[in-house]
């Protein structure tokens, strides 16, 4: 079967998610679709000095139950939100790995930062105590991003592919893409795939407020990621997971899997522009899209849901709807958009991971989060585009594409197709 390569779920909580409006899928999508803020003033450290004081936090997480004390003590906040994850992911896909070949089962894992925590902690530590060189014997391993991959096939022995993507904020589609095409190539029966990124601390916050790519609303932070209203000024950063199941069609079947939705295609393709913003005219984004649906076997008029990379800067904003208008038109009627940042947050590296569960629960459940915070459309925009704004509604989907964009031009799309 061409292109039979699907996200799974179980019938309890689906894949793995922690997010700032939800520790699990079910909780997360609810706030979704009731248009639920995860922003709010940071409590991590002491942002008053900074031009951001706000962020969307994770709440109420422990890693305690999947992870013990010394795991804990020896893991960056980036690798316990993917362990955690992972874990609801395995669990809900129901997979007996003692029943298959530990080779047939890989890893691919994103996360566009790694140990942002453990790096600022440990060199911070390093100059207050005069350069003495009294570093942690787990300075590297908390810091480097593979770290969370490895230890998702150490949890469950899983020898078979493992290995990080890096793309910046398309960094959890990439691995998706990667993930599918393992599958494609049958390297692979299962892959555990998705992104995780902690980034809420000072020196990430710091330097994301230099570039001022963040939203000063700090009186009002439930309102201050607002993505495609005229009175947006910047991302608000968020934190968290988000795990899938991709399992090859036939291996699935045989084993009496609930299948949920096939991965359909996926794309990337490079700016090749500026080191930070996007191509002004959407030109990378617009051909990533294209090749995505080519690689899916489907059309543009074969969408019915896009959720956008829209994180609420000025000019990101308007270069992904002229993407988009280049390759649907600017009046597609059967097209419907929403930006689920607007409650998350921008969760950068694992951005990707969570939009591509809110692409699959869309296509389940018929219904289209909506975008939150929009008082006043920016007139920049077509007439024509149908942006579900404010409120969700309720629209079938048998189609569904996740738009990522990150610094240094990385463009990674990916389809979602009903089963």
């Amino acid at each position: 079967m061409v292109n039979a390569y699907h996200y799974e779920e179980s019938s309890h909580n689906r894949n793995g998610a922690l997010t700032p409006i939800g520790n699990d899928v079910q909780t997360f999508w609810n706030s979704l679709v009731t248009g639920v803020s995860g922003a709010a003033t940071i409590t991590r450290f002491d942002a008053s000095a900074f031009r951001t004081q706000i962020a969307c936090e994770l709440k109420g997480f422990s890693a305690e139950g999947v992870l013990d004390r010394n795991e804990i003590k020896r893991t960056d906040l980036f690798t316990q939100y993917a362990l955690v994850a992972a874990d609801q992911a395995m669990k809900d896909a129901g997979l007996d790995v003692s029943k298959m070949d530990p080779f047939d089962i890989g890893v691919i894992w994103g996360s566009g930062q790694g140990g942002m925590q453990t790096f600022e902690e440990q060199v911070t530590e390093y100059v207050e105590g005069n350069r003495v060189p009294r570093f942690s014997p787990f300075f590297v391993p908390k810091l480097i991003a593979n770290m969370a991959s490895g230890m998702i096939s150490m949890k469950y022995g899983l020898m078979g592919i493992n290995y990080t993507t890096v793309s910046a904020c398309s960094t959890s589609n990439t691995a998706i893409m990667d993930a599918l095409n393992y599958i494609r190539l049958g390297k692979a029966k299962v892959i555990v795939t998705g992104g995780s990124e902690a980034p809420i601390t000072a020196a990430s916050v710091g330097g994301f407020s230099a570039m001022k790519a963040m939203s000063v609303r700090n009186d009002d932070p439930a309102h201050a990621c607002r993505p495609f209203d005229a009175g947006r000024d910047g991302f608000v950063m968020g934190e968290g997971a988000g795990a899938l199941i991709l399992e090859e069609y036939e291996h699935a079947k045989a084993r009496g899997a609930t299948i949920y939705a096939e991965v359909a295609g996926a794309a990337m393709t490079a700016d090749a522009y500026h080191m930070t913003a996007t191509h002004p005219e959407g030109l990378g984004a617009a051909k990533a899209m294209e090749f995505a649906l080519k690689d899916a076997g489907l059309t543009p008029a074969e969408v019915q849901y896009l959720n956008a990379h829209a994180t609420s800067t000025p000019v990101g904003d308007l270069s992904e709807i002229k993407a988009i208008t280049r390759l649907f038109g600017d009046a597609p009627s059967h097209l419907k958009i929403s930006a689920t940042k607007s409650m998350t947050g921008h969760l950068l590296g694992a951005a990707g991971a969570i939009e591509a569960i809110t692409s699959v629960m869309a296509i389940r459940h018929s219904i289209i989060p909506p975008t939150i915070n929009v008082e006043n459309l920016d007139p920049a925009l077509p007439a024509g585009l149908n942006i579900v704004i404010n409120k969700a509604e309720e629209s079938r989907v048998d189609v569904a594409m996740s738009d990522t964009f990150g610094f240094g031009g990385h463009n990674g799309i990916v389809v979602f197709r009903k089963m």
